[in-house]
């Protein structure tokens, strides 16, 4: 019998979807005593370390865990589940892991070793997988192949060594760093990407670990060390604003300058109806899409976790798409009808438990970083919220609290920042001068004429101006704990114009981690062109590019998209596996 190990926390329910999937039967761990039981254990993990490590600790399991290991009966751990063999993680330099691999998990290095790429951290995306000299028949009996690609997401890595040779069966490369990514030794084995959100590549891993009957005879094992500065692939997004109609179903809708209502004279008329929202979602993840996100764009006004028709549709979602899935809209504090508090954490905890890989925070992003800036000024800590002292840090926004618990590599936060033009001569607010920027005006009747903005950001679906730049945004959820940013632009949203490159210019210069691009794709062109290395960093220009209405519409596809990608040479999941037969 296979049975789970749970503790707590992260997205699980994608996991026990593809089991049921591939036709694979499983109990949970409900006490340590279950974990005696099993012929087969699986432990997936989302998160902190310390969040994995302490509540394994608080629920008795470690010593099972470890009692389980050592009578050879097949393990695999996925994520954290891998980081959880490993002596320690650096994540948590004073909680030790189970110590099974001997080694420690680092966290990527920013830069390569002669300080001129810079890449992301946490590392989001989807990269390849190497198997070693003269033992790819391991790697083909779990499934692992080659030419796939796999979805990672981690900010900290075991970094390959040739003493690690024996436990690794693949490696992957991030920028110039070669670590561990598929641990195999006798009984154990664990992937340090997640196959349940790889598409059907994923699946064949998965159900590759789950069809062998014995553990594989150990072979020497070396690897080619690799010799190239290497990224994931540009990750397409597939955006979908979710509300309900005014017969009460749930649609995709499509804004236009964000009104979502067709116009009807003077008025507006009915919801526009892109289409039932998981049958869309469906037919993006069968064209490729590497994400999809679902944004609630007017529901949980006044009780979040009320809203069960958007955690019935991601429940549904994550039973038939198997890349990660992203929900947005009323992540926040709220107070129920009863007077009853609920936390954020409460709110993206139901959702995790749903079928979401990531939560998508955005107005309430504000709101955090201009509390987080009046802290800064009375601590004399100046205007740039990404330099603030830990004495700032209050552990009371929704983005501290997920982040600690989840990971920052679960927490978006969606910016959507509008153009507050100068006149030549006058003055930019200093606090703002950092988003100052210089180009051809765009507003009407001034065309093509030089010009000068700062980016503002807003709230309330770019209906509220604040008085927050988007660099000063930017830096303070980096530095609250969010591990993405979704950079919406309200001057290119449904322009089909092209992205503003200068906005995610911007941005990617201002900030360590992961930037998807979002507002004015029209063409296959603009998304080649906002993906092409720009800056003296090196690397990608960002990691993400997202759109919604020009594929509801079918203007353009998913297809097309990757295509002019592959032809500018820029690297884009083609998987080319076939899920496996369920039995």
């Amino acid at each position: 019998m296979l049975y789970l190990l749970d503790y707590g926390a992260g997205n699980i329910q994608s996991l026990t979807n593809s089991l049921e999937r591939l036709g694979h039967h499983f109990e949970w761990v409900r006490d340590p005593s279950d974990i005696d039981k099993a012929d087969k254990l699986l432990f997936p993990g989302v998160g902190a370390f310390d969040t994995a490590m302490n509540a394994l600790a608080q629920e008795g399991y470690l010593e099972p865990l470890r009692a389980y290991i050592a009578s050879g009966r097949p393990y695999m751990g996925i994520c954290v589940g891998m980081q959880a063999l490993f002596e320690g993680s650096d994540e948590s330099p004073d909680v030790a892991g189970l110590g099974i691999v001997p080694a420690r998990v680092k966290r990527f290095a920013q830069y390569d070793a002669t300080h001129t790429h810079k890449k992301a951290v946490p590392h989001i995306g989807w990269s390849r997988v190497q198997a070693p000299e003269g033992d790819d028949a391991a790697a083909r009996a779990f499934g692992l192949k080659k030419d796939e690609w796999y979805y990672f997401v981690h900010s900290y890595r075991a970094a390959y060594t040739p003493e690690l040779a024996p436990w690794t069966l693949g490696t992957t490369q991030y920028g110039d760093e070669s670590y561990v990514s598929v641990v195999q030794h006798h009984n154990v084995f664990a992937t340090q990407f997640h196959p349940e959100k790889s598409g059907a590549a994923g699946l064949a891993v998965l159900d590759g670990w789950l069809r062998q009957t014995g553990p594989l005879a150990s072979v020497p094992r070396t690897f080619v060390p690799h010799s190239t500065y290497a990224l994931p692939t540009r990750r397409i997004v597939a955006c979908l604003d979710v509300r309900s109609n005014d017969q009460g179903d749930l649609v995709v809708t499509k804004g236009e300058s964000y009104d979502v209502r067709e116009r009807s004279g003077d008025t507006g008329g009915e919801v526009r109806n892109m289409g039932k929202p998981v049958e869309l979602a469906q037919r993006y993840y069968a064209e490729g899409a590497d994400e999809v996100a679902f944004l609630n764009i007017t529901s949980f006004r006044n009780w979040a976790l009320g809203d069960q028709p958007m955690l019935a549709l991601l429940r549904v979602a994550a039973a038939t798409i198997f890349v990660p899935l992203t929900i947005g809209g009323g992540i926040r504090d709220f107070t129920d009808p009863d007077g009853t508090f609920h936390p954020a954490l409460d709110v993206a905890h139901a959702y995790f438990r749903a079928g979401a890989d990531k939560v998508s925070i955005g107005s309430e992003a504000v709101s955090a970083v201009e509390r987080l800036l009046e802290r800064c000024a009375a601590l004399g800590a100046g205007a740039d919220p990404g330099a603030a002292p830990d004495t700032a840090l209050t552990n009371d926004t929704g983005i501290e609290q997920i982040s600690h618990m989840y990971g920052s590599q679960a927490v978006v936060v969606s910016i959507d920042p509008k153009r507050v033009y100068v006149d030549e001569g006058d003055s930019v607010p200093p606090a703002h001068a950092a988003s100052l920027v210089r180009g051809v005006d765009e507003r009407a009747g001034r065309e093509g004429q030089p010009a000068q903005w700062w980016y503002a950001c807003t709230i309330k679906g770019g209906r509220e101006t604040r008085d927050v730049d988007v660099v000063q945004l930017a830096r303070g959820v980096e530095r609250l704990g969010a591990g993405e940013l979704l950079i919406n632009s309200i001057d290119r949203d449904g322009s089909n114009a092209g992205f503003d490159t200068q906005l995610i210019d911007l941005v990617r210069g201002a900030v360590d981690i992961s930037v998807i691009a979002s507002s004015g794709a029209g063409k296959p062109a603009h998304f080649a062109e906002v993906f092409e290395p720009r800056g003296a960093t090196g690397g990608a220009s960002i990691e993400a590019a997202l759109a919604a209405g020009i594929f509801h519409r079918r203007e353009v596809s998913i297809g097309e998209v990757k295509e002019a990608l592959a032809q500018q040479g820029l690297p884009v999941r083609q998987s080319t596996a076939v899920e496996p037969v369920r039995t």
